[in-house]
Parts: C-alpha cells; structure tokens; sequence
C-alpha cells in the first residue's frame, strides 16, 4: 500500500484515513501488508516498505503540508517536490514486489509505469484537480493498460467521469471508507442553557472554508457559537466571532465537542470526495449542514440527515432547524442508521477492498 499522507504519532490529523485503511486491511485473514508512507505508529501487523532515506523525504514532506499544500500554495515551484515523490515510488515499486499493490490517490500511480503489478487504486476528490492537468489522463491510461486495475473512488459522484476517462482499460468499483466503531457509541448531551456550539472542521483554505464566514456574519455570538478547527494552511483573517482552536485530533472530537455539539457545518467549495468528518459526524449522530456539491449531495439527504445550503438564506433557515432539539434528534438518528446501513466500520471497508485485491488475482490466473 502506498500513501504519501501518514500521521506521524497518535496526535497527528494528517492521514489519519490511512492509518484506519491500513490497520484494517492488515488485520484481514491471509493478508501481509507492507506500507510505503510517511514514517508514524505503525501497527505490529504492517510493514514499512519505505527506506530509511525515503521516510526521512516523506517525514519532511508530511511537516511541510503534503503534496496537495505544496502545489497548492507554490504551484510550479513544487515541480521538485512532485519530482522527488514519482522518483522515490519507483523506486519502491521495482524494490518490494507484491501480489497486489494499493495505490492511495491517483499521482501515486504513475511511478507504475514499466511494471504489471495489478493495482487497486483509491480514487479521492482531490484527484480531480489532478485530471484537469494537460495530459494527465494519456498518462494515466498509458499505466493503466499495463496491468489488470480497479479504481475505486471513495464516493459514488465519482464514478462517471472515471467511466468516461478509464471505463474501457479499467474497472470502475466505488469503495467507500469506513468510521471507528466508537463514533456510533457517541451519547449526545444536547446543552440546556439555551446555547447552541456548531463546530466546522477543516483545513484552512479559501476553498476549504467557502461561503461559512460571509454567511455566518452576524449569526454568532454568545447563544449560538461557531468553533472552528484545523490547520491554518493558507493565511487569512478570522472574524472576531469564530472560536478558532486551531488542529485538532478525532478523539477530542469524540470525547469532548461531538457529544455536545449542535452539528457539522461544511460549506466548502474544495474538490471534496466523500470528507471523512462527516462521516463521523453523522456516525455520532450530528446533523450536518453542507454545501451543495457533488459530494455533498450524495452523503447528505436534505432535510433528513442534514440540509444542503445553496445561500445564505437557506443556510440561516438550516441552523435555526436543527436548534429545534426535536429536529436535531431526528436528523441525527436517522444520520446514525444510513452510515451503519452504508458505510460501516474500517472493517467492513477493509473487507471490501480484499475481495478487489483477490478477484484481480484470480483474473492474473
């Protein structure tokens, strides 16, 4: 399995998806994993395939923000940067052959190239941004045609320009991540002082945040606050009413601000593929206010599980909902049962990606 996101302790945020992914697939009957990552708290089941000069370049890499903060904030100055990546996963490629390799986004599986390896690659928002490049697909397809490959987008929006672009070499399979078992454990304590904490969890970018300032302004305050977390990744001014408490850990989520919390707001307007958070947010029972992307759409039933605001109209009509604490109780259960019904824990992901991983094995027979 390669990444090129991995939390570096327990208490990092970064990557903490590939970590659930890894653990659980290690834990899988009949599986060996080895994972080629930034350096972290592996479990005692996975091996790293990294080198000791690879994962010092990756440790560095994960500090400095990751490959997408780096395109992002210096565009073509990070061409090194993108360079150093693709050269050191060849390298891992060609050095520690497998049955099946696990590609995590799409720029990782470039560096396959001159190998016949089959892949499974998980396929996630951010990816788009990278198909828009001039000739990123004839590339892509060019490594595609190689071997026997599923893509396996983590939300189903995902599956038609997949289709379009890698449907004849490829097959599409949407697999969606899981959540920890303990966000559906979550006992919400609703506040009875008449205080309503709404929580936005997220990197801090233009596209990340969106519309959430413009249209929260002069809707917090005391009674109705909004606390905001993640790291600032991008510099901007704060509103004097944003509690911002800067990156945060999924367990002071689930410990401290989840069971208390009002909802979930996200009105980004990011390439988003299936945001993790949320999933554990509607896991724990939270009422999620989103807004109206693609990905959104297909997470969020409106007026059930959460509401999909296209203004700021219907943005304030959707908090002043959920303050209803009958509302909010309603919308949380029934966000509760779709992610149980759906989604599932890490194992249940990780067993859906080793049925792809044996039945490309059994067509290589």
């Amino acid at each position: 399995m390669t990444s090129s996101s991995y939390p570096e302790n327990s208490q990092d945020w970064q990557g903490r998806f590939i970590a659930n992914l890894a653990t659980s697939v290690a834990n899988t009957e009949g599986i060996n994993l080895s994972l080629w990552a930034p350096p972290g708290e592996l479990p005692c089941q996975v091996m790293s395939a990294a080198t000791p000069e690879e994962a010092a370049w990756l440790r560095q890499l994960s500090r400095d923000g990751g490959i997408a903060h780096q395109l992002r904030s210096r565009g073509p100055l990070a061409a090194a940067t993108v360079i150093g990546l693709l050269k050191r996963l060849r390298s891992a490629y060609r050095r520690a052959p497998a049955d099946v390799v696990h590609v995590n986004w799409l720029q990782n599986a470039l560096p396959l190239w001159g190998t016949k390896t089959p892949a499974v690659v998980s396929v996630l928002g951010s990816d788009f941004g990278l198909l828009r490049l001039p000739g990123m697909k004839a590339l892509l397809r060019a490594v595609f045609k190689q071997r026997k490959v599923i893509l396996a987008p983590n939300a189903e929006w995902m599956c038609a320009e997949l289709e379009t672009n890698f449907g004849d070499i490829a097959e599409i399979r949407p697999i969606p991540f899981g959540v920890d078992a303990a966000w559906f454990g979550v006992q919400r304590k609703l506040p009875h002082d008449g205080k309503h904490l709404w929580l936005a969890v997220t990197r801090l970018t233009k596209n990340k945040i969106g519309d959430l300032f413009a249209w929260s302004d002069g809707l917090f305050g005391q009674d109705r606050q909004l606390h905001l977390f993640g790291p600032m990744q991008e510099e901007m001014t704060l509103p004097s009413w944003v509690r911002y408490h800067g990156p945060t850990h999924p367990m002071q989520l689930l410990n401290d601000w989840f069971p208390r919390a009002a909802g979930l707001i996200s009105l980004s307007r990011h390439d988003e593929g299936r945001p993790q958070v949320m999933l554990e947010a509607m896991a724990a029972g939270l009422p999620v206010i989103a807004s109206d992307l693609p990905a959104h759409r297909t997470l969020v039933r409106h007026g059930q599980t959460g509401w999909l605001a296209d203004s700021a109209d219907t943005y304030r009509e959707a908090l002043a909902h959920f303050e209803i604490p009958q509302h909010n109780r309603q919308a949380g259960d029934i966000a509760r049962s779709w992610i149980s019904e759906s989604i599932g824990t890490w194992g249940d992901c990780a067993n859906r990606y080793v049925v792809a991983y044996r039945q490309l094995l059994e067509q290589q027979t």
